[in-house]
């Protein structure tokens, strides 16, 4: 899970607007690869980077981390509907 994260944070894939950076996604790292609730901070980020999710899911590097079972968990219990791109 630690090379997942690393695969991310290196490749920082910035879509169109420049604040679209995966980034900002790291404090959601842990409840992706676990089953601990996202922290509050998750949950701001996530929110923030809403505009990003489908940019991120295009990416063929990105889809599988973006759209793993564990990203659609936090996206929920965080009220972030996850994208239908």
């Amino acid at each position: 899970m630690v090379l997942v994260f690393t695969l991310l944070v290196e490749l920082s894939y910035k879509v169109d607007a420049e604040n679209c950076n995966l980034e900002e996604l790291s404090p959601c790292l842990q409840a992706i690869t676990s089953n601990v609730p996202p922290p509050s901070t998750c949950c701001q980020k996530l929110r923030e980077q809403i505009p990003c999710l489908c940019g991120h899911l295009q990416n063929p590097n990105l889809r599988q981390y973006i759209n793993s079972p564990g990203a659609r968990r936090v996206s929920s219990s965080c009220g972030v509907p996850f994208p239908t791109c």
